[in-house]
């Protein structure tokens, strides 16, 4: 209710009736002005005061924190996976298709230097092997005739060497013919040239030929891998015959993977060598790798109008095999931002945010009951919260739970399944960020009102 005291002293001599009226208009409009003015200042003071709370009660939820809480069970049940953040260049790059490959110095093709049947295959598909290795035997009674002529080579030379020391006698003292002299020589250097000849195709078998006798001869020629590496093709099997145009098996060094990225003729001037390329296997793009350019071709590849820009693969190689398809990225800069995985972000009320991991607790909020001016009966203490069992076990589920943040960012570009991104406000750099199962943490989330309970 508003009110006012207007207090007039008027000293009025002489006025007739006419006057009289117009003062009392004159005065009515004063009042009322004046009490209106009175009500809308009490007014506008209620209000200024109800906004203060509201903006006080605004602030206080804005300050808020958004923290979502799962067990270990919703977590396994979910499929959420932590990582942390990585530092990508996506900015400034050329994407492009190749394929992998393995130089000629580091694959070979294991055959024999002899035919023969198989005899034992020691090895499987994918195996490991080193250089010099026995991948294999092969049997053939030629091996045994080898050993027996470069045996009996020893004995010849002995007499070829009396020979030619008896013609050699004889020509001094005038009793025998140059000629025979001449053929004894020749002999003797035959039979030493068959000899070195035997005894290099000996150890092209395996064989030591200083341990060649007649209780050594060896009747299987052992066939060892050139490199080092993985065997990727066997082409024989026991029984089988090879000879030196039919392989045994193949070794590739999938370690000195290369990778060809077929680069067009636009492009080619942005590319130099020592940029990183990011590349993924077109089949199955869920893996990164990251190789390093080291030559620059100077021919176009067939009737494609592109060129081969060679890299070697560096960093982690497992998955990679020789000839398969990828796809890349050439970074032009060495600018590097932080970005996550796309599944990583997610999309509320037109912002994007991320999910970390945090030690920051729930909020603490008081019971409804309480709310509403409630309170308990001592009787029904047992049936309380706070009893020691409910405390214990309220403590055991805190312990098997984990807790996540709600971070803003901002978005930036997106290549070769990662998003680069600039946070709001400053997260660790040791940080772990959700990269699977942020949907579900923020549908959780917002079932709870901002809070999960």
């Amino acid at each position: 209710m508003c009110s006012i005291n207007l207090p007039f002293n008027l000293t009025i001599s002489i006025i007739n009736k006419s006057k009289m009226k117009i003062l009392f208009k004159i005065l009515s409009v004063l009042t009322v002005a004046v009490f209106l003015n009175g009500c809308s200042a009490k007014h506008s003071e209620n209000d200024g005061h109800s906004h203060a709370e509201a903006k006080e009660e605004s602030g206080h939820e804005e300050s808020e924190e958004a923290i979502a809480s799962l067990t270990d069970d919703q977590i396994k049940a979910v499929g959420i996976t932590l990582s942390s953040i990585e530092q990508k260049d996506l900015t400034a790059s050329i994407r492009a298709n190749g394929v992998l490959r393995v130089p000629n110095l580091n694959k070979a093709t294991v055959t024999s230097l002899y035919g023969g049947i198989v005899q034992s295959l020691k090895i499987e598909l994918g195996d490991h092997v080193k250089k010099g290795q026995v991948i294999a035997t092969i049997a053939n009674p030629q091996f045994i005739q080898l050993q027996e002529e470069y045996i009996t080579l020893d004995a010849r030379i002995i007499l070829a060497q009396q020979e030619l020391q008896r013609q050699t006698e004889l020509t001094e003292g005038n009793a025998g013919a140059k000629k025979n002299l001449q053929v004894a020589t020749s002999e003797l250097n035959t039979l030493k040239t068959r000899k070195a000849s035997l005894q290099k195709q000996i150890q092209l078998m395996g064989i030591n030929p200083s341990s060649v006798n007649n209780n050594s001869l060896q009747s299987a020629l052992v066939i060892t891998s050139p490199i080092n590496g993985t065997i990727s093709a066997i082409f024989a099997q026991l029984g089988s015959y090879v000879d030196v145009s039919a392989p045994v098996a193949e070794v590739v060094d999938n370690n000195s993977l290369h990778l060809d990225l077929q680069v067009f003729e636009r492009d080619l001037p942005k590319v130099r060598v020592g940029q990183a390329i990011n590349f993924m296997i077109t089949n199955n793009p869920t893996e990164t790798y990251t190789a390093k350019v080291y030559s620059v071709g100077s021919t176009f590849e067939n009737s494609s109008k592109t060129v081969a820009v060679h890299s070697s693969v560096v960093g982690k190689k497992a998955g990679l095999i020789d000839g398969m398809n990828i796809t890349g990225t050439v970074s032009l800069s060495n600018v590097k931002s932080m970005a996550v995985p796309n599944d990583a972000i997610v999309e509320a009320d037109g912002k994007f945010y991320i999910f970390i991991q945090t030690s920051k607790k729930l909020s603490e909020h008081k019971d409804d009951h309480d709310d509403h001016g409630h309170s308990h009966d001592e009787g029904e203490s047992g049936h309380n919260h706070g009893t020691e069992k409910e405390a214990a076990k309220h403590a055991d589920e805190q312990a098997k739970t984990m807790n996540f943040e709600k971070i803003e960012i901002v978005k930036g570009v997106s290549d070769m399944g990662y998003t680069a991104f600039t946070p709001i406000s400053d997260i660790p750099s040791s940080a772990k960020i959700v990269t699977k199962g942020a949907f579900f943490i923020n549908a959780k989330l917002s079932n709870t009102g901002g809070h999960s309970h």
